[in-house]
């Protein structure tokens, strides 16, 4: 998974966390959900300042965004 897949699954992750639309979170953060829902998919890159407003709104470190997921052992 690379960081932008990573990116995307943890705004996904908290974004749903926090049970707010896609529509909520992008007022409140101002930007626009059709640019939040790109980011979501992993299909835009993200910049600085947008992660901080993430990060902000959703009332969380902007390192949270990068973290890798857990790996979950073999069955």
């Amino acid at each position: 998974m690379d960081l932008r897949e990573t990116f995307a699954t943890n705004l996904r992750r908290l974004r749903n966390a926090r049970r707010w639309s896609q529509d909520e979170l992008a007022f409140e953060a101002e930007i626009s959900r059709s640019y939040l829902s790109k980011l979501e998919k992993g299909t835009y890159y993200v910049s600085i300042k947008i992660i901080g407003r993430l990060a902000d709104t959703l009332d969380v470190k902007p390192a949270e965004f990068l973290k890798r997921p857990a790996k979950t052992a073999a069955r």
